[in-house]
Parts: C-alpha cells; structure tokens; sequence
C-alpha cells in the first residue's frame, strides 16, 4: 500500500452495476449477484466516448500546433527534403509505437491506461514515474498551445498594440469549462471540432497541390523549384554532407514534436464505449492517417515554400513581420489576398482544438494516478457529471505558465516549450514499448490464448524493439545543437535546461519511488493479466444490446458513412 492509498473511501460508495435485466449472459449475472463486479460512482468516469469520439479525437488532437506551425521551424532550418525524411521516418516508429499500445489496450482497457500497463508488466515505479512524466507534459502542452495561440494572433495583431496575455486569459478560460462540462459534451464538441480541422487540412493540402501546379493567381507552377534553388537541404551548423546530415537529425526531433498526442488513444480506453471494437478500428486507421495528413502536407509545404523566405517566422527575427504557419506563407506567396487571413483563422481553430484536448489529457492522467493509488486521493474524485474537477483544477494551474510570453517573445517561449515537451513524450513513448514488450512476453509466459488479443501488432515485438531503440538515441541527441557554439556566441543554457530537464526529473521519480517502496521488477509468468477482464467483458455484453438496437434503426445516410467516409473522420 502506498502512502496515497484511498483509505478514506466506504464500503457503501460502492454499489453494483445495473440490473440484471441489461444484460444477457447469466454468468455475469451471477457476478453482479455476488457482487463481484462493482464500481465506485464517486470516483468512476463515464464510458461517454463513441467510437467516432475515440478516433476523431486521437487524431485531432495530434493535428496541433506541432505540424501546422512547427513545420515552419523545421523547414527554415533544414530544407524540404530534410523535412520529408524526417516526419516519414518519425511517422513509422509512431505507428509502430501505436500498434503495440493498441494491442494491450485492446486485450485489457483499463482506466489507468498505459500507466497502468507499465506498472503491471514491467515494475510499478515505472507506472508511477510514467504516469507523473506524462501528465507533467500535458500540463505544460497547454500552455504550449496557449503560446501558440498568441503566436497567430499576432498575424492581425501585433504584440507592440496588444499584450499576448490578454487572448491567452481568454483563451484559457474557455478550455477550462468546455473540459467542465463533462465527456460527453467534451466528445461532441472535440469531435466536431476535430473534424473541422481534418476538412481545413485536407483543404490546405489540396490548395498545396493546386499551388504546385501553377493554379494560384500568379500561374507559377513551382513543382520542384525550391529543391533545386534554394536547395533541398539546408546546411545546420556545418558544411556539406555532415550538416545536411545535422539538419535532417534537427527536423527528427521536430516531427517527434507534430507526432505527440497521437498515444491519446491510449487514456481514452477508461471512456470508450466497447475499446476493444473501437481501438483496433483506430488503430488500423493510423498508417493511412500518417501518411495522408503528415507525410503529403510537408511534401507539398516543401514544393510552394523555399526554406529561407523572409516571411517564415522561424527565419526572421521580426515577429510581427511575417506568419506563424508556413503554410500561410505559401499562400501570401502564391499572391492570394484575402485567403491567408482565412486560414489563419482556421489555424487558430488547431491551436485551440489541441489545448482542449491537451488539458483533457493531464486530467485524466492524474485522475488515473490518483485512482491507482499514486497521487493524493481527492483527485480521484468526480462530480456530478464525472468530471474529476480536483484533477482538472490542478492540471490548469500549471496552464498560467503561458503567461511568460507577457514578458518575452512568444516564438522563444513556443521553443522552449517544444524542447521540454518532445523529451518528455520521448520518454513517455519509451516506457510504452517496454510495456508492450513485456506485455508480449507475459502472455508467452503465461499462455494467453491468441484468440484472446483481439488486435496483434503488426510487427510484433521485433518492432517495438526498433522503435524503442530509435526513441532512446533521439531523446539524448535531440538538442545537439547546444553543444555546438562558436567563439563568437554563449553556451546556451537556457535551452540545454529545458531540453534536457525532463531525463533527470525522469530517473529521480523512477528511483526515488524505487528505493521508498523497494518495487521489484516483474517477471513475465507473473505479470497481471487478468484483474480488470470481467468488468471489461461485462460492459461489452450491455454495449452489445445497445448496438444492436441502434443498428437496427440506422439511417442510409449511417450506412453510407460508415463505409465509405468513416477512414477519414
């Protein structure tokens, strides 16, 4: 028992689940008779997330200020096709990582989520330290957004007229009540507002296409002129083959940024109706996603902006003088007058979607500390409408954060952030792998039936070695470039500290947790693959009745889009 056990907690919090009458098999009948099947309504979230709510949501909030903004960092320092190599080869270990995540969630949807996953397969300090890592990320990937946020504000209104702090209070209080409302709300109004931003890049994509071509007003088709001149790779920080070897390893580092928030699947498995149909569905999808809203819109961001355009944010040092986005850039190029205004508008609708589902993410994880006994008791708790309100209102505070871009520019501020935020994702991508792999050797050890993994990573855990492998070398040298000065120039503390810091608080959690309760690691035949099956398997018997009550009433029109549309939203 840890020090933050839930001792305050009474037997008559807990009631059995609904009456016998919902459900159709006898032997969970038996089980709620007994009781053996029951929750705590004071400290239970609410399964309120539908299947389009799971996948729309781990795909919009991916779809962030990482690729629609940090594509424009990555491009002014190391070229187009620097930029490609970068996001397809990070883009395959994401899947990779995805898939592993995905089978264990799959076979055991627990609450916990991966947190729970590495304290049951691999040592239980590494839950603890998982779970507090990830949900220190997600505190500070707020206020990331919120920076972000104020960085495309400034297209229409310059920091010198008005204080970037004034739209971030704004902002941030909007975030916090639509997180306030409840899942359900929060599901509908994310997946909405996901899919709206899955339409606007998909527009922006097509428009890339057409600007390639020579459609735009100026009849240019560029195609690949910017590959040639000013070059498909930019030198960073040394000449030939080693800097353009230096700038595409700066642009890993940045599309592992774009890519976090895609493991979100992995906390909705505690709210998803039926994860274990809901999740491979997601999962299958993942590839074709990657490949569709990543890979082709830095392709063609590379074929309408040269990497050394003026008016690249990242490549000037006048902020209000140039745009955010570089797919806005493209356009002001192109000589579009009134779209570049537009789509900044919309772009503003990605930043704001991905904080939302940023602070979800940090309540929830805290919630899940809390419930597993690793964080304070009272921030399991839940309202009315099973919104942990304690998590949330903890996870927020760490939201004020933003307010640095009071005092500083906020294109410095959205760097740091990103430096300290891509290492603690690294970590948390890390320690799911090394779930998988032990997940993979205790069902070898314990002869879990294959039937019984509902969905079965591709590449099993040859491929989740890979990728734990490759997550472990970029982690150390991401942030190279702060070893690298010339005479002329300081050592740059300021982002070593915040590229680093997130490897030691890491290890200090990790062994502190360690050496307080003497945790050992867990040996495969003796891994905890069982407790948590017979709730899991009881929801889905009651999903089933309601399924096939909704199917027998659905319209053309659900048919249709479950065929046809569904793969993109």
């Amino acid at each position: 028992m840890t020090a933050f056990d839930m001792d305050s907690q009474r037997q008559e919090d807990f009631e059995v689940m609904p009456s016998k009458e919902a459900f159709a098999s006898a032997n969970y009948d038996n089980m709620i008779d007994k009781g053996e099947v029951t929750i705590d309504k004071s400290t239970a979230l609410h399964r309120g997330l539908r299947s389009r709510h799971t996948t729309m949501i781990a795909l919009g909030g991916a779809l962030g200020s990482g690729l629609i903004i940090g594509t424009g960092s990555a491009l002014a320092s190391s070229g187009p096709a620097a930029v490609l190599i970068a996001y397809s080869l990070v883009g395959f270990v994401v899947w990779l990582m995805l898939t592993g995540l995905c089978e264990m969630g799959t076979y055991l949807p627990i609450a916990e989520g991966f947190t729970g996953y590495a304290s049951r397969f691999v040592d239980p300090a590494l839950g603890f330290a998982l779970g507090w890592c990830y949900w220190i990320k997600y505190a500070i990937s707020t206020p990331n957004q919120l920076t972000a946020i104020a960085l495309v504000l400034q297209y229409w209104v310059p920091r010198e007229k008005l204080n970037p702090g004034v739209f971030i209070a704004i902002f941030l209080v909007v975030i916090i009540l639509i997180n306030y409302f409840g899942i359900r709300f929060f599901g509908e109004f994310e997946f909405w507002l996901s899919s709206l931003k899955v339409l606007i890049l998909c527009g922006v994509i097509i428009l890339s296409l057409v600007l390639a071509c020579g459609g735009g007003p100026n009849h240019e088709a560029t195609g690949f002129r910017y590959w040639h001149h000013p070059g498909a790779f930019h030198e960073h920080l040394a000449k030939g083959a080693l800097g353009r070897f230096l700038g595409v390893w700066n642009c890993v580092g940045i599309a592992a940024f774009a890519y976090l928030s895609t493991e979100f699947i992995g906390v909705t498995v505690g709210e998803a109706q039926n994860p274990r149909r809901t999740i491979p569905r997601a999962a299958r999808l993942i590839f074709y996603r990657i490949f569709f809203f990543y890979i082709l819109s830095v392709f063609f961001l590379g074929m309408i902006v040269p990497y050394n355009s003026p008016k690249l944010a990242f490549a000037t040092k006048q902020s209000t003088s140039a745009a955010a986005s570089p797919f806005v850039v493209a356009i002001m190029l192109a000589g579009i007058d009134v779209l570049p205004g537009f789509l900044n508008g919309c772009i503003l609708i990605f930043v704001f979607s991905a904080g939302t589902s940023d602070l979800y993410i940090s309540s929830r994880t805290l919630y899940g500390l809390a419930r597993d006994g690793k964080a304070p008791a009272f921030l399991a708790r839940t309202n009315s409408r099973d919104v942990p309100v304690a998590a949330l209102g903890v996870s927020a505070v760490l939201s004020l954060l933003a307010f640095m871009n009071v005092s500083n520019d906020s294109k410095k501020i959205f760097n740091y952030f990103i430096n300290c935020i891509t290492v603690f994702g690294l970590i948390v991508w890390i320690c799911i792998l090394l779930s998988h792999i032990s997940f993979v050797r205790a069902c070898r050890a314990q002869q879990v039936p294959k039937e019984k993994l509902i969905y079965r990573a591709p590449l099993g855990i040859w491929g989740s070695w890979y990728a734990l492998v490759f997550c472990v070398i970029v982690t150390f040298t991401k942030n190279f470039a702060v070893f690298v000065h010339t005479p002329t120039s300081d050592f740059d503390y300021k982002n070593f500290i915040t590229g680093y810091i997130a490897i030691p608080v890491f290890l200090i959690i990790l062994f502190g947790y360690k050496l307080v309760y003497r945790t050992k690691g867990v040996k495969p035949a003796e891994a905890d693959l069982q407790s948590g099956l017979a709730e899991v398997e009881l929801h889905e018997v009651e999903f089933a009745a309601m399924e096939a009550e909704q199917l027998a009433h659905q319209t053309r029109w659900g048919r249709y889009y479950r065929r046809y549309l569904s793969w993109l939203f």
